[in-house]
């Protein structure tokens, strides 16, 4: 099993980064919240969990151990394989998952893409006996304030190849469509991504 990666950030994408470890190159599977943290040329450690298949060997890559334990926890209920996991992790911060699913709070579960109401439900019935300890105000922003987020997804942009014109028309279109709370970062940094892959 391989626990976690320490080296040097070789490339970056949408769906990962391969980090160079020992003059070998490792590809991982990122959500977008830790590839936005990642940039080339410079060291990274990401907390590793390594999905064996028949015909496959995937490692998929974390900011840190919190969010791989709850990556590895979400597998094992029903119907949820490492992609619809790293998908949670990628629209909601772990104590706004662990939250949801200690309150059986369906909706929140449902934003996620590929979960539905039953899915939902599935998730609160198997796992909220096993999500452990929620932080008292966790929430889906963990952190992201209106005057952060801007400069957070602005520099994932430009980390990801987009020139840092790109990257600001980019945000100022995620800023004119927010319309309530400001979600969290990954949700912010797919939207913006989404607008860039219409405009090449």
């Amino acid at each position: 099993m391989i626990a976690s990666v320490r080296g040097v950030v070789a490339a970056v994408s949408p769906a990962g980064a391969v980090i160079e470890v020992g003059g070998v190159g490792l590809a991982v599977q990122c959500a977008p919240g830790t590839v936005a943290n990642l940039r080339v040329g410079e060291p990274a450690r990401l907390a590793t969990s390594l999905v064996v298949r028949e015909d496959s060997l995937t490692l998929y890559g974390f900011a840190d151990d919190d969010e791989k334990h709850l990556f590895e926890l979400l597998q094992t209920a029903s119907g949820v394989g490492p992609r619809l996991a790293q998908a949670v992790l990628a629209v909601h911060t772990p104590d706004a998952v662990r939250k949801a699913i200690a309150n059986g709070d369906t909706a929140a579960l449902t934003r996620v893409p590929g979960v539905g109401k039953k899915g939902a439900e599935r998730l609160v019935l198997e796992l909220r006996d096993k999500i452990g300890p929620v932080p008292v105000g966790a929430d889906g922003a963990a952190g992201v304030t209106a005057g952060a987020w801007p400069e957070q997804v602005r520099q994932a942009l430009t980390g990801l190849g987009w020139t840092a014109g790109q990257a600001d028309q980019a945000v100022a279109a995620v800023a004119e469509s927010l319309d309530g709370p400001v979600p969290p970062v990954p949700v912010l940094l797919k939207q913006a991504i989404r607008l860039l892959g219409r405009t090449r």
